[in-house]
């Protein structure tokens, strides 16, 4: 009986047994729960700075509205003065332009900076007797906009600093006085390449020297924007134009000690020279030893530039066999013809006579390394041939009719006569000749 009150008194009626405990959550609840609120916390921290913009974007376009605003807001900017006369630059520099290396301009000649008429682009009548000019570099992106026009406070601001602890970013002659309208840039270099900028990229900028000059406004001058690359890629640099005597890597898409490097001087091309030579005669055989990493597009560049040598000497150089004797310049252009005898012009080289120019201008360059140099009166324009001209071999003269009177061969035509030592043997029509006769031109294709 003692043990059944007992029982009763500790036990409440209210709740089932099973129930009477509170249930413990599970550790991974817990875990969940906890990642949950933390994931939260974070995407809050992330989205408040945009809802800080976008409430503020909105409340400065809804004052923006207030006619309140619009009549305590400051007045605009007056527009710069309009300059009557403006500074420019005769020829861009050329390019690239390495760190501590002289500019100059496209020509090799010192940069040139003249004072023109803003309207006119003509010299004034009556420059300044002197003016007091400074060189500035300034950032590749100026002015903003692209605008040609520009304030003198938009200039400076456009103007580079260096880095810190370096040298000044434009070094030389950066202070000049201009005489009659007129100032050369001797000596001028960049001291730090332009990787640093945003833009990657400088302009020269060119203004009269603050204090120095009290008249109407003289607008500053500017390049265009360039790459400014360390002096150590300069050992590797392309020529533009190339020289003759350049090594051949100097081209465009061949690269020093590269695969196209070690195939042409495995093959004896090592100069510009004789790549520009064996490209007017042999152009096939030079794509084939470039092989086909050399795709259509670098063959396009790469002989492109290998065409705008300009230091091409003046001498010419003759080759004479008994079929015919041609002249060629240093890059084995064809210069003057002659065959039996007779000058044929160029533009009337057709059927046989082809031929055999073909063939004399494989054999000249297989023998070019000894090819004798013609006289100057040679040349077109310098009367004709004369006996004593040394040649490879004496050239004994084939009797063929002149060129205006009739063509060297014709379809079913009788055969002509010819002295017995003298015949001509036929010639194979090469396979590989850099040589074309289209109508009545004349020309080397590659």
């Amino acid at each position: 009986m003692a043990k059944r009150l007992h029982d009763e008194y500790g036990h409440d009626g209210d709740q089932p047994d099973d129930k009477r405990m509170r249930r413990l959550p599970s550790f991974s609840t817990v875990i969940r729960e906890a990642m949950m609120q933390k994931h939260m916390q974070h995407l809050f921290r992330c989205i408040e700075p945009i809802l800080r913009r976008v409430v503020q974007e909105e409340l400065q376009a809804g004052l923006m509205q207030s006619p309140r605003y619009i009549e305590r807001s400051p007045p605009a900017t007056p527009p710069a003065e309009r300059p009557a006369w403006k500074l420019a630059f005769r020829t861009p520099p050329n390019l690239p332009i390495f760190t501590g290396s002289k500019i100059e301009d496209e020509a090799g000649n010192p940069l040139d900076i003249v004072l023109v008429d803003a309207d006119t682009g003509a010299s004034p009548a009556a420059p300044p007797p002197a003016l007091r000019v400074e060189l500035v570099p300034l950032v590749g992106d100026f002015p903003p906009d692209g605008r040609e026009d520009w304030s003198p406070e938009e200039f400076q601001k456009g103007v580079m600093k260096e880095r810190e602890g370096k040298r000044p970013l434009l070094t030389g002659e950066v202070a000049l006085t201009m005489r009659d309208g007129r100032a050369t840039v001797s000596e001028l270099q960049f001291t730090d390449n332009s990787s640093w900028v945003r833009c990657r990229k400088f302009r020269i900028g060119v203004r009269v020297a603050l204090g120095s000059y009290d008249g109407s406004r003289i607008q500053e001058a500017m390049t265009d924007a360039f790459v400014v690359r360390d002096h150590r890629g300069e050992l590797y640099r392309k020529h533009y134009p190339p020289h003759l005597v350049d090594d051949v890597w100097r081209l465009e898409k061949i690269g020093k000690e590269g695969a196209f490097h070690r195939k042409l001087r495995q093959n004896n091309v090592v100069s510009v020279q004789e790549f520009v030579r064996m490209l007017m005669v042999k152009p096939d055989e030079l794509r084939a030893i470039l092989g086909e990493g050399m795709t259509d597009r670098m063959w396009e560049v790469t002989t492109n530039h290998a065409k705008t040598c300009v230091d091409r000497d003046d001498k010419v150089y003759v080759y004479g066999t008994p079929h015919g004797t041609i002249y060629v310049d240093s890059v084995f252009k064809l210069v003057r013809v002659e065959i039996g005898g007779v000058e044929w012009p160029l533009q009337q080289l057709r059927g046989q006579a082809q031929v055999i120019v073909q063939q004399l201008m494989l054999e000249a360059y297989e023998n070019r390394h000894s090819l004798q140099e013609a006289e100057a009166f040679m040349l077109p324009g310098h009367g004709h041939a004369a006996n004593n001209v040394p040649l490879l071999q004496n050239a004994a003269h084939v009797a063929l009719p002149a060129p205006g009177e009739a063509q060297l061969w014709y379809p079913n035509a009788p055969e002509i006569e010819f002295p017995v030592d003298d015949v001509v043997p036929p010639i194979p029509q090469p396979n590989n000749f850099g040589y074309q006769w289209p109508g009545q031109v004349f020309h080397m294709t590659g």
